[in-house]
Formats: structure tokens, C-alpha cells, sequence
């Protein structure tokens, strides 16, 4: 939850280095214990494979405690998944290398470090609760009601701050000299002190617009670096899940076609990467598609507002079919948008793109809308996490609060971290319409 971690946080950065030294010593202990009885122990193989579990153990922990610090994160429900992508990442390394290992000494330092992992995650999970000390001038009201934070008004005359997990102030108010001094000696004493807007966006996830500033790198364009690893990773995930998963979309498509009259595929007409407009491939869900979802501006002219309204996918919808409504539930509607993200215009995870007729109202509306497209659109994304499907201006103002925290924030751990709520999205059927 933000940069911000209890007094007990470096302790649980400590332990959680002494669990992978533990899980490994105890994994490689069993099997020189065991495998006397009935092979002989050799030597390399022993080295290698705990090299490989210090290596994997190593990479959960890292993934595990760069996610917690955003918003929503229930650190428990990421131990399973980080380690299990870690170490099979590594066992895939391990076979395509040809590098001798013990399957034994693997699976056991997997089991032991969640074992362990979660028995010390239930342990400090009592003791993480925040104390955070505000200072009661300006823009702090809304701060104070975020839940499950342990908010302490303070006053000048409070000269010791060291118990506090971290202070809230509006550096943008116009503070008096006797809160400035104070907010000084605070810093001084090492108790980090933020400012009350960083502190609403990291614990809300949400980055409301005020105006236009730069994100963590000091620039408002994301990390170019970043940008071409994962659009590597975007194209190589395409490629093995088009393979994987096409016997699969074919027999979704033959039921879509069986379930009402129409095509398969569903193309519309929206906006992406730098506002440039691109056909989006969807599985058909309608009987009757939107007829203005495919137009253009010409076309927009002629009756915007029908149009537009079209395009809306609304509560109880009844142009949607009964396969239709399972499909939309599950996600699997999106699946052919993996084609997009093969030919450059989308990511498999990045803000939602709009239909071009909605794109082109949000911007007579909403103020920086366009500025959500200086990332490639995803098929899933921070505010479809957090929000799901929307169509009103006011909750789309909202979900570009989310947009634009998801922009400011543009990594590789934020994605970590939206795929695995993807995941219990697609289970709950969260936000579907």
C-alpha cells in the first residue's frame, strides 16, 4: 500500500530472505537424507538444484513484495502464484538447458517456502496495520475516510512523530509556519511525511485530474524501455496462446453461430495507441450488434446521439443472446482480440479501448480524456479490475482515475498484478454487463 509499510516491514523484508535460505537448506538436507537409500548422491546435482531454488525462491519474494504496494493487493492470494510462476520458470530453464537437477529437491523447496511464506505472512498480517499521523489544514478530509487505516490527527505542539508509521499533509495548502517547522522536524527524525494527494492515489488507486504531471519517470510519456520489453512479451503471448487456444475459438465460434443468426466475429471501430483508430475483433454476443458501433465521423454526423447510444451496452441488455450472456461473464467474448494485440494494436493488458462514437463524446466531456491513449489499449486493465464495464460520463471520469494511475504507474508488477485479479474476475464474472 503505497511506499508506506509499518514498523514491522523491514523486519518482514528480513524474515522473508531467512524463509528462501531455509526452505533451500531444508529441501537439500531431505534429500542428502534420503537419497542414500536408494541412489547415489551426486555432487552437481545437489549444487545445481539449489542454486535453482535459491533463484526461484528468490524471484517469488521479489514479485510478492513489489506487488503489496498497490492498492486492493491481498498479499496471501499472490504467494501461491508468484512461487509457482517462479519456480516453473526456472524448471523450464533447467530442462531446455539441459542442466542436471533433483525434481526432488525442487518440488520440495516449492512446498516448503509457501508452507513457510504464508505461516509468516499470518504472523505480521496481525501487526500491518498503518498508524498515519494528518495534519488537519487543507485538502485532508477525504484521506481520513479511506478504511482500515488508523488516522491520527495531530497538532504542532506534537513533537514526537516516531511512532507513526508516516504523516499526511497538503503541501499544496497554504500550511502556517508553525506546521512547516514541525513537518521539518518530522522529516528529521526519519518518519516519511507525504503529501495527502500522493497518499489518496496510492491507497485508492485512483489518480484524479487536476492537470496534466508528469508520472515517476519525469515525463508524461511511460517508460519507452518498459514499452518495448512488454510489447515482446505481448507479441510472444499472442503467438503461444493462438496456437494453444484455437481448436478452442473455432468451436466457440461454430456455437455462436448455432446459438442465433449472424456472424461469429464482431468488429467495431475503435480508438487506440496514440488515437488512432483500428477494428477491434470480438466474439459476436447480440443478436442484433450496435449498427453504429462500426460508423465513422460522417456517419456520426447524421445522428449522433442514436448512434451513441447504440454503442452503449446497457443493464439487462435483451439484444444479448443466451450464449451470449456467458460469454461476456467469462471474458471469452474478448479472446479474438489476441489478433489485435499480434498486429501492434493493442496489449493484453493496458486501459480498455473505447468505440470511436463514445471515444469522441468522453472528449467534448472529460477534460485530458486523450491522454489515456498514449499507451497501447488492453484486453484487460487496471479499471476493469477495479470498476468494470462502464458507460455513463461520470463513471467513465471515474475509470479514467484509474486509467491514468495504471499510466503513472505503467511496470511490469502493476500487470502482475492485474493479471491475477483478471483471473478472479473472469471466476466472479465481476463488472460484465
Amino acid at each position: 500500500m503505497a511506499e508506506i509499510r509499518n514498523k514491522n516491514s523491514a523486519t518482514f523484508k528480513t524474515w522473508c530472505h531467512v524463509v528462501t535460505i531455509m526452505s533451500v537448506i531444508i529441501s537439500a538436507a531431505l534429500f542428502v537424507i534420503i537419497a542414500p537409500s536408494h541412489i547415489e548422491v551426486d555432487t552437481n546435482i545437489v549444487m545445481y538444484s539449489v542454486l535453482a531454488c535459491v533463484v526461484a525462491s528468490s524471484l517469488s519474494v521479489a514479485a510478492v513484495n513489489n506487488v503489496r504496494k498497490y492498492p486492493g493487493v491481498e498479499e496471501r492470494s499472490y504467494i501461491l502464484p508468484a512461487f509457482s510462476l517462479s519456480y516453473g520458470v526456472v524448471t523450464f530453464f533447467l530442462i531446455f538447458s539441459r542442466i542436471p537437477y533433483s525434481r526432488f529437491v525442487l518440488i520440495s523447496s516449492f512446498l516448503v517456502s509457501i508452507i513457510l511464506f504464508g505461516v509468516m505472512y499470518s504472523a505480521f498480517r496481525k501487526r500491518s496495520r498503518l498508524s498515519i499521523g494528518v495534519v488537519p489544514e487543507g485538502g485532508y478530509a477525504r484521506l481520513t475516510q479511506i478504511p482500515g487505516i488508523d488516522w491520527r490527527p495531530l497538532d504542532p505542539s506534537v513533537a514526537d512523530a516516531t511512532p507513526l508509521d508516516a504523516v499526511s499533509a497538503d503541501l499544496w495548502a497554504d500550511l502556517s509556519d508553525a506546521w512547516e517547522r514541525r513537518l521539518a522536524s518530522y522529516a528529521l527524525q526519519g518518519t516519511p511525511v507525504y503529501h495527502s494527494k500522493h497518499l489518496l492515489e496510492s491507497l485508492t488507486g485512483r489518480v484524479e485530474i487536476e492537470h496534466l504531471s508528469e508520472n515517476t519517470f519525469g515525463t508524461l510519456s511511460p517508460l519507452n524501455t518498459f514499452m518495448a520489453v512488454k510489447r515482446i512479451m505481448d507479441l510472444l503471448a499472442a503467438i503461444l496462446a493462438i496456437v494453444v487456444l484455437f481448436p478452442f475459438l473455432l468451436v466457440v465460434g461454430l456455437l455462436i453461430r448455432l446459438d442465433s443468426k449472424g456472424p461469429a466475429l464482431f468488429l467495431q471501430t475503435r480508438v487506440g495507441y496514440r488515437g488512432r483508430p483500428f477494428r477491434v475483433f470480438k466474439f459476436r454476443t447480440m443478436a442484433s450488434e450496435p449498427s453504429g458501433c462500426m460508423a465513422g465521423g460522417a456517419q456520426v454526423a447524421l445522428d449522433h446521439g442514436a448512434i451513441r447510444d447504440a454503442a452503449i451496452t446497457k443493464d439487462g441488455d435483451k439484444r444479448i443472446t443466451r450464449l451470449g450472456q456467458f460469454l461476456r461473464r467469462s471474458r471469452i467474448d474478448e479472446l479474438p482480440q489476441i489478433l489485435n494485440v499480434l498486429r501492434g494494436e493493442m496489449s493484453w493488458i493496458g486501459p480498455r479501448p473505447e468505440a470511436h462514437v463514445l471515444s469522441q463524446w468522453y472528449e467534448q466531456e472529460i477534460p485530458f480524456y486523450r491522454y489515456r491513449h498514449i499507451v497501447r489499449p488492453g484486453i484487460t486493465g487496471w479499471a476493469q479490475v477495479n470498476q468494470g464495464h462502464v458507460a455513463d460520463v461520470d463513471q467513465v471520469q471515474e475509470k479514467l482515475h484509474f486509467d491514468f494511475y495504471y499510466i503513472k504507474n505503467f511496470s511490469l508488477w502493476i500487470d502482475i498484478v492485474i493479471i491475477a485479479r483478471t483471473i478472479i474476475t473472469i471466476l466472479t464474472g465481476f463488472g460484465s454487463k
